[in-house]
């Protein structure tokens, strides 16, 4: 009887369908809305969403473990956008070591059997022959999926071809669709955001602070990688093991990555630190130059110096090494919120 008149006007538990963060279910987000409303609630009514605990909206108070309040939104998002932050650079070095391990069996060739009629893996030359072989194989396509780091989209080469632009629209008017993930310095980039501007239909861009190289995959059977630093040479993947690998890699940054087009989502600042400062503070505590900051975060060098200056001003800092230093000893870095 005690146990019943306790939960009496909890509400009456329904299935709960797992999803992440990013999906938040419409029963989570009433619960979490009426939370933040009241300030509090009893840990009986959010025994239907048990989401907003597993993701960290509610927590249990610390007066009374009966009752849960609400976890501001900035400081969830915070915490989670460094949680997806650590599985982004997981993946960038799941991708390394694949990329090291399979280098070797590139190069060597079929030794017996009959050669397949379409080659696995063709390399392509000349940048020009490359976007010809891109055309023709997205003449049918309904699907792209596109790494764009910021290095190809040198001053040079950030305008937007006609053509470019005429074949991915071609794509759409098929009832296509096209996912493409930049880095964050290209979020206000005009050239890029223009892009988007001028196409009509299910195409969608987000970003992240690090990319991997340049990654083109075409309705998830088709996959072309750079071969070399300047992208004169180009991989066209069609072993469908590496081509699986190469979607899910793409999939998982995609779920990681933060909305640009066409709703764009803006990370917030907080205690004084915006999200480009504290990208470039892990980079600092772990030894990197300002060259490899600049270089692994898209932007230039004079660029990433601006923001370690304003990164030491916040801090109080009055040298690199106290810099390192403020920022260990601040915590930011590793505080959940």
């Amino acid at each position: 009887m005690t146990g019943q008149a306790h939960d009496r006007g909890a509400p009456v538990p329904v299935q709960h369908s797992a999803h992440g963060p990013e999906e938040l279910c419409a029963q989570g987000r009433e619960v979490y809305v009426r939370a933040l409303r009241e300030g509090r609630l009893r840990a009986t009514e959010a025994r239907s969403t048990p989401c907003l605990a597993a993701h960290g909206f509610l927590r249990p108070a610390l007066d009374d473990v009966d009752w849960l309040e609400p976890v501001p939104p900035a400081v969830a998002l915070h915490r989670l956008l460094r949680a997806s932050e650590d599985r982004v650079a997981d993946e960038r070095r799941r991708s390394e070591r694949l990329a090291e391990s399979l280098e070797p069996l590139l190069r060597v060739s079929a030794r017996s059997g009959t050669p397949p009629t379409e080659p696995l893996i063709t390399v392509h030359s000349e940048k020009d022959h490359i976007s010809s072989v891109l055309d023709e194989s997205m003449a049918h396509a309904t699907e792209v999926l596109a790494i764009q780091p910021h290095s190809s989209y040198t001053p040079s080469k950030v305008g937007y071809s006609k053509a470019a632009l005429r074949r991915d629209q071609e794509l759409l008017d098929r009832g296509g669709r096209i996912r493409a993930i930049y880095q964050h310095t290209l979020r206000h980039a005009p050239p890029v955001l223009a892009r988007y501007e001028q196409l009509r239909g299910d195409v969608q861009a987000r970003t992240l602070d690090e990319v991997t190289d340049r990654l083109i995959v075409i309705d998830r059977s088709v996959a072309f990688v750079p071969a070399n630093a300047d992208r004169s040479l180009a991989l066209e993947v069609r072993q469908p093991a590496l081509v699986a690998y190469l979607t899910t890699t793409f999939d998982r940054f995609w779920r990681l990555a933060t909305p640009m087009h066409p709703q764009p989502v803006h990370q917030p600042t907080l205690n004084g630190i915006t999200p480009r400062q504290r990208a470039i503070a892990t980079l600092l505590t772990e030894g990197h130059t300002d060259t490899d900051i600049a270089d692994r975060l898209g932007m230039n060098v004079r660029t990433a110096r601006v923001h370690i200056a304003k990164l030491a001003a916040t801090l109080g800092s009055e040298s690199r090494a106290q810099l390192g230093y403020l920022i260990g000893r601040s915590g930011f870095l590793d505080r959940e919120g």
